[in-house]
């Protein structure tokens, strides 16, 4: 006797914040019928691993209306959850410490203020007398005063439980072992046999998404690695916004923030090995090492600080540093977002937003052309033979 199937009108495999928060918009705003599979739990991986930053700066132009989409959310954030994700809206910060990268921050302002942002740059005095943390070495900074920063750990749940409260399906330990056009729609199953169909169906895997993109005939370069994450003991609360090194050496990389009950969360720096396969990502020690040499240099009251925790998960790196993100080239009904480079927290429910729109209506007011799977099968057309 065949397993029972659940049929949906869209269907979500993959159950970290850019698909946990499709369904619960696609629910809380257009009232579609949606099932969300998750092999492990809702936010385990990359979701719920990274540093929790809320930030629009820095980001490539080309985000910037999906970032502004996603900061309006983020601003209404418990309106709309119903539950407190630490979302708090301190700023955030960018240092540097030579002239040439300053001149690299006050580019970034020029290009992004026609695009509803506007940075505010401070010299190395007016940085210390606004903050007074800094080391002689920071000679200055721009700060975007209306970013901030959440907790990763909670936010994939809280997005789960409110889809759940709004009708939305949503299924843990529920690994997808095929999928397959049916007819007009998809189906998958489980890897215990259970069966799942939907009118449409949205690829939300993380690292795990190319096997899925391949089997519908559209390979995407990606990549796993892990971030190398930490968190020091409580010290007594100063620190408002969250705070970047502006660095074009990703091994000099550095952020942190710190949290109400004062402990600052930091990362940046070489990413670790990390095995989709084995669903395994490690730590590098001699990256917090660098860290925390890192930490002192910038904020020299760190000197003494002790270590409590590391940690790393797994993220999805693309080839040219871009998410994929609306419908298949190749697949009517099929849709993607993933490949979102260890920058994807910040921008996730500006993602579910625009996912859930484009899969209820057709279309999105927001513009996504640029992440379009297709770009991978035309450089692959463009590439030269090899002899």
């Amino acid at each position: 006797m065949s397993a029972a199937i659940h049929d949906s009108d869209v269907l979500i495999v993959g159950g970290g914040l850019m698909g946990a928060t499709t369904a619960f918009f696609l629910r809380h705003h257009h009232g579609v019928k949606v099932t969300l599979l998750e092999r492990e739990l809702v936010g385990r991986q990359a979701s719920g691993t990274n540093f929790g930053n809320v930030r629009r700066q820095g980001r490539d132009l080309a985000q910037m209306p999906l970032a502004n989409r996603a900061h309006a959310a983020w601003t209404r954030i418990r309106e709309l959850l119903k539950e407190d994700l630490e979302f708090v809206p301190y700023g955030h910060l960018r240092v540097c410490y030579n002239a040439g990268q300053f001149a690299k921050l006050e580019a970034h302002a020029r290009e992004a203020r026609p695009l509803g942002l506007d940075l505010q740059l401070f010299s190395a005095e007016q940085l210390q007398q606004r903050w007074g943390i800094f080391s002689p070495e920071v000679v200055g900074g721009s700060l975007s005063p209306h970013d901030g920063h959440a907790n990763p750990r909670l936010a994939g749940p809280a997005f789960a439980r409110a889809a759940v409260r709004a009708g939305a399906e949503v299924h843990e330990h529920s690994e997808v072992a095929h999928i397959e056009r049916q007819g007009s729609g998809f189906e998958a199953v489980t890897t215990d046999g259970r069966r799942y169909r939907g009118a449409q169906l949205l690829l939300t895997s993380g690292a795990w998404s190319g096997r899925f993109a391949a089997a519908f005939g559209e390979p995407v370069p990606l990549e796993a690695r892990g971030p190398t994450m930490g968190v020091t003991e409580p010290l007594p609360h100063a620190i408002g916004p969250s705070i970047g090194l502006s660095s074009p050496i990703e091994t000099e990389g550095l952020y942190f923030r710190q949290i109400s009950r004062g402990n600052i969360v930091f990362g940046g720096g070489l990413k670790g090995p990390a095995h989709a396969d084995r669903v395994r990502a490690y730590v590098l020690p001699d990256n917090t090492l660098r860290q925390f040499r890192e930490l002192k240099r910038i904020v020299p009251a760190f000197a003494n600080v002790q270590l409590i925790r590391v940690w790393s998960g797994i993220e999805g790196y693309t080839a040219d540093w871009s998410p994929v993100m609306g419908p298949s080239a190749r697949v009517p009904g099929l849709h993607y977002a993933f490949g979102f480079n260890g920058e994807g927290f910040a921008i996730s429910p500006g993602v579910g937003e625009v996912m859930a729109e484009l899969l209820a209506t057709g279309s999105t007011s927001t513009p996504i052309a640029p992440f379009s799977i297709a770009r991978f099968a035309r450089a692959q057309a463009a590439a030269p033979a090899v002899a």
